[in-house]
């Protein structure tokens, strides 16, 4: 009986300290499963866009480029399915706790509710009941003992209602909890298949990284030529935009000299900021916004104004929000792009094979404008997609709303 009182003690203890971390650690728990879905998502994506119609003379420096997209999301995936079967054991843990606790409850319920059955069946013919009536002193003592019958009554009524209600609290725990090994079962193996796959892909991808290693000097000068191409490009678009600014007004500001309807238009922007659609129907971004190593040449660093997203070929760019064509540029050697104005923010669709408007056209959100370029040797399509706030890169990611 003492191990029980303190058995009890010390759940009331833990479920009163954790109660907060609990909550928390339920949404958590959503929010990782939330992520593992669209990670499984995005490698279905990649497989869909990098693997399917990817062209053999390509060579190995686009496969490894593909296969380190790949790798890099299937690491993400089994770090956040390894968190989620933590946080699903911890619940495991307690639940068996709870159970245990409330099996301790049910069995000292149900005992005292057999002695009193014991004793109500001694006393229960209705010849002792009238004694007990009978034997009163006066009118008011019988009268207490007529209500106290009643109150035993209930409350022996109330006792077999609360054991069923543990024994039902104690089949849906029961139920909860094969429900949750169960889970935890299935991520821990398809964890284990994606571990398997990814050592794999990382065995191949050490295999043509070293058949390249002789080239790897060749290679950083491309990256290097890209870098100041995309360079180039951004800051010509940071020159438009300044030269826009300044054409806008007369005032030496940094911003544009805005209409009410403008003003209007970039406050709708700046609200719908995480919920803007993206600028392809279909796509994974398969490189991110900011400074980061080169998914191939570990020791050359690229940066990046904007996001890249790998498409389907042919698939249409739209546009994330309403304004008007600023420009359509086309620099020798590289593909249009297009600069949207949304107030004092621009938008720029980079890398296009066609282009449906020119410069001062009003557009509408998710209004088609062009379609993705695809190169030939590698038979990838990409868009390059960048936000600015006048001339600073802002990171779309933030922006758009989450696929």
């Amino acid at each position: 009986m003492l191990k029980t009182k303190v058995i009890y003690f010390l759940f009331i203890i833990i479920i009163f300290l954790s109660s907060s971390a609990l909550n928390s650690q339920t949404k958590s728990r959503k929010q990782l499963e939330k992520q593992r879905s669209q990670i499984k998502k995005e490698i279905k994506e990649i497989n869909n866009l990098l693997f399917s119609n990817t062209k053999k003379k390509a060579a190995a420096y686009s496969d490894i480029e593909n296969l380190n997209i790949k790798i890099q999301r299937k690491e993400e995936l089994v770090n956040i399915t390894f968190q989620e079967i933590n946080l699903l054991s911890l619940d495991i843990e307690k639940n068996s706790f709870k159970l245990d606790s409330l099996e301790q409850e049910l069995f000292q319920v149900k005992e005292a509710y057999k002695k009193m059955i014991l004793k109500s069946y001694k006393t229960k013919s209705g010849k002792s009941r009238i004694m007990f009536l009978l034997s009163s002193n006066s009118f008011f003592q019988a009268y207490k003992r007529i209500q106290y019958m009643k109150q035993y009554a209930r409350y022996r009524k109330k006792q077999a209602q609360k054991i069923n209600s543990i024994v039902v609290q104690i089949e849906d725990f029961i139920n909860e909890l094969n429900t949750q090994k169960l889970n935890k079962k299935t991520l821990l193996k398809n964890n284990n298949e994606v571990k398997k796959s990814l050592e794999q892909e990382k065995v191949r991808s050490n295999q043509l990284v070293y058949q390249l290693r002789r080239k790897e000097k060749r290679y950083k000068n491309q990256i290097s030529q890209k870098q100041k191409k995309s360079l180039a490009i951004d800051n010509e678009i940071k020159r438009l935009i300044k030269e826009a600014i300044a054409k806008s007004n007369n005032k030496k500001t940094n911003s544009f000299a805005l209409t009410p309807e403008a003003r209007e238009l970039e406050k709708n922007f700046i609200l719908n900021k995480g919920k803007l659609p993206w600028p392809v129907v279909k796509g994974v971004v398969i490189q991110k916004f900011g400074t980061q190593p080169h998914p191939v040449v570990k020791t050359a660093k690229i940066k990046s104004n904007g996001i890249i997203i790998a498409t389907p070929k042919n698939e249409k760019v739209r546009t994330i929000f309403d304004g008007e064509i600023l420009s359509v540029l086309q620099f020798r050697g590289s593909n249009p792009t297009i600069l949207i104005q949304h107030g004092n923010y621009i938008t720029a669709y980079k890398n296009l094979s066609k282009v449906y408007v020119k410069k001062g056209d009003k557009v509408f959100s998710n209004q088609n404008i062009g379609e993705v370029f695809t190169n030939n040797s590698s038979g990838r399509s990409t868009i390059q997609f960048s936000i600015f706030q006048k001339t600073t890169a802002v990171n779309p990611l933030a922006w758009i709303i989450k696929m």
